[in-house]
């Protein structure tokens, strides 16, 4: 797995880098070579300390932030996290992990840093389906349309961008985001 680090407005010492690496290593065994984990430190306005792991894998993506009052308890919450979701999916992922990730047996430090397996839920239900014409608009007047209805996302087709399939959606921090199409 390669490692990219971030630190956003505060400057860590390398052995805070290394422990994550060490960390987040250990679930390596469930993703392929190829894998790449973006984590990403940054300090919150009440000294909370964030990290942010994003996993990327064989097209699939793992994301997880975890904010503690210190860095290595926030790095260890979110490796936990990362592997509570591995391992509740993990008949969903099987195909997209690395093959025999969940067969190879678990030394005991290992052991004990994980969260136990949790029940898989069961299939996914859609319990409610809408259809709707996609107008095409400006970002703007999609955020607004969404503003509008009171809801966290709102689907169109993009004029800015040819006429596109995008999403806006409202972000936690109470921004705005954008997901588009590549074409």
């Amino acid at each position: 797995m390669k490692y990219v680090f971030t630190d956003k407005k505060v400057n860590l010492p390398g052995s805070i880098h290394a422990y994550a690496e060490k960390k987040v290593g250990k679930l390596d065994r469930f993703f392929r070579e190829d894998a790449t984990a973006a984590i990403t430190f940054s300090v919150e306005k009440d000294r909370l300390n964030k990290v942010e792991i994003t996993i990327r894998s064989n097209g699939t993506i793992f994301r997880v932030s975890e904010s503690t009052s210190d860095m290595h308890a926030s790095i260890d919450a979110a490796v936990t996290t990362l592997e509570r979701q591995i391992r509740k999916n993990k008949t969903r992922l099987e195909k997209r992990l690395r093959q025999g990730a969940f067969e190879r047996a678990l030394d005991v430090e290992e052991f004990s840093s994980f969260a136990p397996d949790e029940p898989e839920e069961g299939e996914y239900r859609i319990v409610r389906s809408k259809t709707f014409p996609l107008k095409p608009m400006t970002r703007d007047e999609a955020i607004l349309q969404m503003n509008l209805l009171g809801h966290s996302f709102f689907a169109f087709k993009d004029e800015e961008a040819g006429g596109a399939f995008a999403v806006v959606y409202r972000r936690y921090d109470g921004d705005y985001g954008l997901i588009e199409d590549e074409q």
